[in-house]
């Protein structure tokens, strides 16, 4: 309507002045409601393509839409792990900080956990201890298999070097017992020996591997009871929080409320214009914007990104173009 009385200003004013003080049409006499167009027809004309031409300017150098999103994002207060309330730490709505503790759901479960795990760590301590006992031990039994090798060969040694300077002087049985006797105590140093080594691998290789695997399962124990603490992840304001002590809470089915960031839609608007108006925008440009929720209040605005490759409508999800 504005933009029809100014052209009209411009064009139907000049053309009715003209016929009024020119010619010396009046209205009611020669200009009529029935002859208006005949008389008036240059004005009315040009007064309709200016109006066209300065709305089709205004929409293409002014563009404006109704498809806009706001960045208003919030964070749902979930749980990992179903469980019952245990303890509730904040109101229905309060502002919290990162870190703050929520609410904790009932960890008697994952409290056994974390204490088998802790004891399983201390069993492996132990028999490490008991290990370093057995490779002691068994360099102990070591030790005494050499010497009772060393000893049957330095006697089945003088023995036989008896029998080969004065022959008959020692019983042939004497030697071969002795030389059987040589044999099981090799025998027994090499079973010793195994001893030895595998007692050190238990305590180098099996006993550090259980440690870590024990150690593993400690730290999964200690996961899992974190998991009871449930935390706010970001400074904000906790909304329609009506959990209470007591309630079973579930990550699939029930979440416990809402957690709105600071600043969460308060930096940018996100909008979309068609094809040709996306033409003039430009980063910089002055931008307004009014919400229903505020009637009468226009929100000053500035363009910082433009997305000129797809504008708003073009395309579709899922869709292919030729």
């Amino acid at each position: 309507m504005l933009e029809l009385l100014l052209c009209a200003t411009l064009t139907i004013l000049p053309d009715y002045l003209y016929r009024r003080y020119r010619q010396g049409k009046r209205i009611g006499h020669e200009i009529t409601l029935y002859s208006v167009w005949y008389e008036l027809r240059f004005g009315i004309v040009a007064c309709l393509m200016l109006t066209v031409s300065l709305i089709t300017m205004i929409f293409y150098f002014h563009p404006s839409t109704t498809s806009a999103t706001l960045y208003y994002r919030t964070v749902p207060i979930m749980t990992e792990v179903n469980g019952r309330v245990a303890e509730v730490h904040v109101d229905v709505s309060a502002d919290v900080k990162q870190g703050e503790l929520i609410f904790r759901l009932d960890s008697a479960k994952q409290e056994a956990s974390l204490l088998t795990a802790k004891r399983k760590v201390a069993e492996v301590d132990a028999a490490m201890l008991a290990a370093q006992a057995d490779v002691m031990k068994a360099e102990g039994q070591l030790q005494e298999a050499k010497g009772s090798l060393q000893q049957a060969q330095d006697e089945l040694d003088t023995k036989s070097e008896l029998q080969k300077r004065n022959p008959g002087i020692v019983p042939q049985r004497d030697i071969e017992k002795l030389g059987v006797a040589v044999a099981g105590r090799q025998g027994a140093l090499d079973a010793a020996t195994a001893s030895k080594q595998s007692a050190t691998t238990r305590l180098s290789a099996l006993l550090p591997a259980e440690k870590a695997s024990a150690e593993a399962a400690l730290a999964e124990a200690q996961v899992d009871l974190d998991k009871t603490f449930i935390r706010a992840g970001v400074d904000g304001r906790v909304e329609q929080f009506g959990l209470r002590p007591g309630d079973i809470v579930t990550p699939n089915m029930r979440t416990a409320g809402v957690l709105i960031p600071e600043g969460a839609g308060r930096r940018a608007l996100m909008a979309g214009f068609g094809q040709i108006e996306a033409q003039v925008m430009k980063v910089g440009m002055v931008a307004e914007a009014t919400c229903i929720s505020k009637p009468w209040v226009v929100i000053p605005m500035v363009v910082t990104n433009v997305q000129d490759y797809i504008a708003a409508g073009q395309f579709r999800g899922g869709r292919t173009t030729d």
